[in-house]
């Protein structure tokens, strides 16, 4: 089994914000800006859902991971990270979703 992670990921896609002689997908989207990378997180959001709908494993898979990939760069391009997002989940753990949920809505 592959120990790739979410943040092998973010070092890829930062390496690429970082190189001005790269040509690749992550770049252009970046240089697009952030308006179009959120869009993208929400496209592929939709695809994954509908591919969960379809129970076809291997297209959520795929779907699963074109989402992770756009999320990753929409955090990069936010400067925020992995790290910011897993500290989140961190500080919920041990905590009721629904008690947690409440105390967003106050």
């Amino acid at each position: 089994m592959s120990h790739y992670s979410v943040h092998d990921l973010e070092a890829v896609v930062k390496d690429r914000l970082a190189d001005p002689d790269a040509v690749s997908y992550t770049r252009t989207l970046a240089a697009k800006g952030l308006g179009k990378c959120a869009q993208k997180v929400g496209e592929e959001a939709v695809e994954t859902v509908i591919a969960a709908l379809s129970r076809e494993p291997e297209a959520l898979v795929a779907e699963a991971a074109d989402l992770v990939y756009h999320l990753t760069v929409l955090l990069a391009v936010s400067d925020m990270s992995w790290r910011d997002v897993l500290a989140e989940l961190e500080r919920r753990t041990g905590r009721s979703g629904l008690e947690e949920k409440a105390s967003r809505l106050s």
